[in-house]
């Protein structure tokens, strides 16, 4: 798996601009990937030092349309914490 189709898009959220003044940054990831895949695409994308990942499962939410009842899809999100001595990621510095 290459390293840009494990690392869909970041997570723009409060939640996650709170973290990001700590080096903590949250991404979507694919359903299959897991934290080893993870880390090893984020060092390599970004240049940066990677201490832990933690990964959330996020559930498809109920949509109901016209009786029918189904589900939107469902996500897998990735927390990255950086070391104290890695640099930050560019494209986080003008949100945090």
């Amino acid at each position: 798996m290459n390293a840009y189709d494990v690392i869909i898009k970041p997570v723009l959220t409060e939640k996650a601009y709170d973290n990001i003044p700590n080096k903590k940054y949250c991404f979507f990831v694919d359903v299959k990937a897991t934290k080893t895949d993870v880390k090893a695409a984020i060092e390599k994308i970004f240049e940066v030092d990677v201490e832990s990942v933690n990964i959330v499962n996020v559930r498809g939410k109920k949509k109901r349309e016209r009786g029918t009842v189904g589900y939107t899809a469902a996500r897998k999100k990735a927390y990255v914490q950086l070391t104290a001595k890695s640099k930050t990621i560019p494209f986080f510095d003008s949100l945090g």
